[in-house]
């Protein structure tokens, strides 16, 4: 038995035709009613009362017409949303994200998002760079707002600048670099450098390096922290000062001071990667609300 059986049955029962039901059908009468002999015979029962012009259900056609309107309907609801979850209007999108680098871009483009497509489930998740790599890998992130990472971090995904950051340095307010309107990186010699995790913020890392290797005498690393939190209360209670955006006080707000760090080709990429073979349109939805707030 197939879904065809029970739309041709549903519409002979409709129409209480043969000849009228074909014609809706778009069928050739003898096939109409050789299907639904085939049907009869299947079940074991006739569904159909037969005189010279019409046709008229049986007791037990009229129970399987229950079944079969309820089973066509059903059919139908399903086929329904999976065109919509295809065309991205039903289902769900799980998103990794920098917080201290999303602040502004993130909640703009998830409203543009929901504006569009209000009945997929947005699900964020604050991670590390590693941490949002290996969740593209293991399916449980569909998309990572992210600073570009190295092109071997890179395979298997793809990924698309946003914004081009300019390098900014976060001071504790008393700080008296807090004076300056741009500080150079020959001002950063002799300071306590607070920085992110090594081992879950491998980019920054490099990004971090490539400024401070033309300092000289070079600062010094003296603590890393595992999030953005931390870092903004390390940097505030005068543990230091940290290389991060412009535009970080915008996360860290009064507590501390940002500065733009006044060094050439010294600015990172952020974007969004997501698997290559990731073809859904949910997805790419997403990515256009993203770079539609760049």
């Amino acid at each position: 038995m197939e879904l065809r059986h029970l739309r041709y049955f549903a519409a002979v029962a409709q129409e209480e035709n043969i000849t009228r039901a074909a014609a809706k059908l778009h069928v050739a009468q003898p096939a109409l009613s050789r299907q639904i002999r085939d049907l009869e015979l299947e079940l074991g029962v006739a569904l159909f009362e037969h005189n010279a012009r019409s046709v008229r259900l049986t007791e037990a056609g009229r129970v399987f017409l229950k079944s079969a309107t309820a089973t066509l309907k059903h059919a139908e609801l399903t086929a329904q949303s999976v065109r919509k979850y295809a065309s991205g209007h039903l289902g769900e999108i799980h998103i990794g994200y920098a917080a201290s680098l999303t602040v502004e871009l993130l909640p703009r483009a998830i409203n543009r998002f929901q504006q569009k497509h209000p009945r997929v489930h947005v699900q964020i998740h604050d991670l590390s760079t590693e941490g949002m790599l290996a969740g593209l890998r293991d399916g449980t992130l569909h998309i990572a707002l992210l600073v570009r990472p190295s092109t071997p971090a890179l395979g298997g995904l793809i990924y698309e600048e946003a914004v081009h950051f300019r390098p900014g340095v976060a001071l504790p307010v008393t700080h008296p670099l807090g004076n300056l309107d741009a500080i150079l990186p020959a001002h950063l010699s002799g300071e306590h450098i607070l920085a992110y995790t090594h081992a879950d913020y491998p980019e920054y890392h490099v990004w971090l390096r490539g400024i401070l290797k033309r300092v000289r005498p070079s600062p010094r690393i003296v603590a890393e922290y595992d999030s953005s939190t931390s870092l903004i209360a390390a940097v505030e209670s005068g543990c230091g000062i940290a290389l991060v955006q412009v535009g970080f006080e915008k996360l860290a707000g009064a507590r501390l001071l940002t500065r733009p760090l006044d060094a050439r080709d010294s600015g990172f990429s952020f974007g969004v990667a997501r698997r290559k073979d990731d073809v859904s349109e949910t997805t790419l939805h997403f990515v256009e609300s993203i770079q539609a707030q760049c």
